[in-house]
């Protein structure tokens, strides 16, 4: 800028007032120099950032042409899956695919009509390529196959290995081609290709409903059409980033497709939590009047710290998914772990090089009310906005501190309490929305025939048998209480397949409960038992989860404590964090359990109750609700260091950290609660449930626990709060005390020990902020900020 000096970021930065002597290697230095490095080459990285983006879009969205279309929760190490590659290689692949179910109001089965149109389409199907066997009640003469009032059957239909979806599909719209007749199509891969369907549309609906609400609430929390565009721009280069990275990793493993809704939630909404900290801490660094360079400098010193911080730990809490063998939790992984990255990196070059670029035309295009309040405000003809009230609030609370702590962790514990009698359970699919044809066919099966459960039966593998050893074990079988309709289906040389039917549904505890009484019986001399089937896969997949996730909980919290401790210098900072997540994690568990298990509002929010929670939601909530709570806990954390290291003390540090970042907190959690309520209406349940919690955990973490909470026990903790080993406490941290001339004075005579202060934010001390400059173009140092300023800080 002409007239302007400009700070060279090649030197080291000047020193300011209670900074320590030499801190060019700080970690505020270090990001200060980023920050000048990236306004100084700031088009070649927004032309950088267009062309990935532009790739991005053409080439990353190919991801969803290489995504597996199932919730695959099997474990490739498990018995079931032992069973079934057994079967399969030594008898032949017995599972079935596609299960159609006809029937008629007026027509038995046995009428000319019915079976002439039915028999007719079985013979279509048999013709069409990948089909591999299909059972009907005709050429088999079972009366399984017949319902209990004579006027409905189904037809059975199992692919060949490695049957692409397309084939699938025109199997299923042949077996739908009878005529006169009734038709649903079920199975698991008729729920596989459901899913599919829905998983679109829902994302489509999603973005749909949460752009305009998202648009909308920047607007008034920025005040001009600029400022507020920044933050969705950044969310779709992190989508569009994540979808590249998902992409490139499906050419070395298999990703689920459901890793798409995370991204989305994820990408999204803290794409634009990021872009709300950096836009707003740039927009305050001008109104105090620095140069552009200089303002993207602070920036990234401030707000950029503390989103690279807030990014690893989700980053990190969503990579400790991998640990599981199961595909859906290993691709959300992937896929979360994709979208924070890559909206932490944009966050932390495009977004900036674009602010640069921009200067004090972010506050462009001001909204007509914003305009008119700060002609107001400058002639004096109104107040500015109060500025103390996140002050008072804390001090209020810290006033009381044992009391404020005491009854929110009573809410909370009485929150958690219905998680204490969950009981978990396995997909299948009556996760997909009331009315949906491979539900409806479900449903049929389990109440119109005698055999239900036909799709779905335990298949035993009993290898190195005789046949009279064979039949004597299937006796055996059918004397395990559950067990139903004990057969031998299949014989290759020495290797049988035996199938038992049960009562109820494949996922159901009895189901699992015939399982385990199977495998605790003794097979007979010389012979290989493996029990496979559904309701087997559920039994292992809830033992592997359960072996897995005290390791993934401890993997987290270590890695937690240890970036905390070495970020703010402290060791109770870091195990109160862990100690207060827990506890609203657990609050969010208790609703969802209140919600989906005991089936509350399951009419208002369209799902089917199933009486269980599906057992991978747990691991998925722990880690995308820890990540996020640390994302809150570390912006108000930072702040509260900074201005410790300021020389504030401990009360009066919180009462200016929850000053300086209440109001972005709850915005950040509004917008949050947007993009996750949007998502919430997916008509998959188990992403349902994934939306329900992590809305009610944040709204959780953003009242109860940030503004509460932390700042109850941390005045109950006082000076101890900051203790830390010698090592520790020299060691520089994320630099928090390099940001010295960041925080505002308190108040000549404000009783230090109280937590009073009268202090305002540097910015409200400059002047009022609640819009943009009056006047667009490069500000003179010299001149006092004008107010209007939003207050949205970091």
């Amino acid at each position: 800028m002409p007239g302007r000096h400009v700070a060279d970021p090649a030197a080291p930065v000047p020193p300011v007032r209670g900074a320590a002597a030499h801190r060019e290697w700080t970690g505020a230095a270090v990001f200060e120099r980023w920050g000048f490095f990236v306004a100084r080459h700031r088009l070649a990285i927004v032309i950088i950032g267009a062309v990935f983006t532009v790739f991005a879009g053409v080439w990353g969205t190919g991801a969803f042409g290489k995504l597996q279309g199932d919730a695959d929760l099997t474990d490739p190490t498990s018995e079931s899956i032992a069973a079934t590659n057994l079967i399969n290689s030594e008898i032949g692949r017995q599972s079935i695919d596609l299960v159609a179910v006809y029937s008629s109001d007026t027509m038995a089965v046995d009428d000319p009509a019915f079976a002439g149109a039915v028999q007719r389409t079985i013979a279509d199907v048999t013709a069409l390529p990948g089909v591999a066997a299909v059972a009907d009640y005709w050429s088999t003469g079972s009366p399984s196959f017949l319902a209990t009032d004579g006027r409905g059957t189904f037809v059975t239909v199992r692919l060949d290995t490695g049957t692409r979806d397309s084939a699938a599909e025109t199997v299923r719209d042949t077996l739908r081609s009878a005529e006169g007749v009734t038709t649903v199509v079920g199975g698991s891969r008729a729920v596989s290709l459901d899913i599919d369907d829905r998983v679109g549309p829902d994302i489509a609906r999603a973005e749909m409903i949460s752009m305009p609400i998202l648009l909308i609430l920047l607007l008034l929390l920025f005040g001009n059409v600029v400022a507020a565009c920044m933050p969705l721009v950044i969310g779709t280069v992190a989508i569009l980033g994540a979808f590249t990275v998902v992409r490139v990793i499906t050419s070395f493993t298999d990703v689920s497709i459901f890793s798409i809704n995370i991204i989305t939630i994820l990408g999204l909404g803290l794409a634009v939590d990021y872009g709300l900290f950096v836009v707003s801490r740039f927009r305050e660094e001008l109104a105090r009047g620095r140069t552009t360079e200089e303002a993207v400098a602070r920036t990234m010193a401030g707000a950029g710290r503390t989103v690279l911080v807030s990014g690893l730990l989700v980053g990190l809490s969503l990579c400790s998914l991998l640990i599981f063998p199961q595909v859906l939790l290993r691709s959300m992984g992937f896929g979360g772990a994709a979208a924070v990255l890559v909206a932490m990196i944009t966050s932390l070059t495009v977004l900036p090089a674009v602010l640069a670029m921009l200067g004090s035309k972010v506050d462009a295009a001001p909204l007509p009310w914003v305009k008119r309040r700060r002609a107001a405000v400058a002639a004096g003809t109104v107040p500015p906005p109060d500025h103390r009230r996140w002050a008072r609030f804390a001090e209020a609370v810290m006033r009381r501190p044992a009391l404020c702590a005491i009854s929110v962790v009573v809410v909370l514990v009485v929150l958690a309490l219905p998680f204490l009698r969950v009981q978990f359970g396995g997909i299948d699919e009556r996760m997909l929305p009331p009315g949906t044809e491979s539900l409806v066919a479900a449903e049929e099966l389990a109440t119109d025939f005698p055999a239900g459960t036909t799709s779905q039966p335990i298949n035993i593998y009993l290898g190195g048998a005789t046949e009279q050893q064979a039949q004597a074990f299937a006796a055996q079988v059918g004397t395990v209480p559950g067990a139903q309709e004990v057969t031998i289906t299949a014989q290759q040389g020495t290797s049988f397949l035996i199938r038992s039917g049960y009562t109820g549904e494949a996922s159901s505890v009895q189901a699992r409960d015939v399982v385990a009484g199977i495998r605790d019986l003794p097979p007979p001399d010389g012979t290989t038992l493996l029990v496979g089937g559904t309701s087997a896969s559920v039994l292992d997949q809830l033992d592997s989860i359960a072996q897995r996730l005290p390791w993934m909980a401890l993997l987290v919290g270590v890695l937690t404590f240890l970036f905390l401790a070495f970020a703010f210098r402290s060791v109770l900072v870091p195990i109160k964090a862990i100690v207060m997540n827990v506890v609203s994690i657990g609050a969010s568990f208790g609703v969802v359990t209140w919600i989906f298990q005991d089936g509350h509002l399951s009419g208002f929010l369209n799902f089917t109750p199933t009486g269980y929670v599906e057992a991978s939601q747990p691991v998925l909530m722990v880690a995308i609700l820890f990540g996020l709570s640390m994302d809150y806990e570390v912006f108000l954390l930072s702040r509260i260091r900074e201005n410790r290291d300021n020389g504030h003390d401990n009360a009066t540090s919180v009462s200016l950290g929850v000053q300086q970042t209440g109001r972005i907190i709850t915005a950040a959690a509004a917008l949050l609660c947007v993009v996750v309520g949007a998502f919430s209406l997916s008509g998959i349940t188990f992403l349902k449930m994934i939306g329900v919690g992590i809305l009610v955990a944040l709204i959780i973490d953003a009242t109860l626990v940030r503004l509460v909470l932390v700042p109850a026990t941390m005045k109950l903790l006082g000076a101890a709060n900051w203790w830390a080993p010698g090592f520790l406490a020299r060691s520089k941290g994320l630099g928090h005390e390099s940001a010295a001339d960041d925080a505002p004075e308190p108040a000549r005579g404000a009783p230090q020990d109280s937590g009073s202060t009268d202090a305002t934010t540097g910015v409200a001390a400059a002047g009022a902020m609640t819009g943009a400059p009056a006047a667009d173009g490069p500000v003179d140092p010299a001149d006092t900020p004008s107010p209007g300023r939003s207050d949205v800080t970091v």
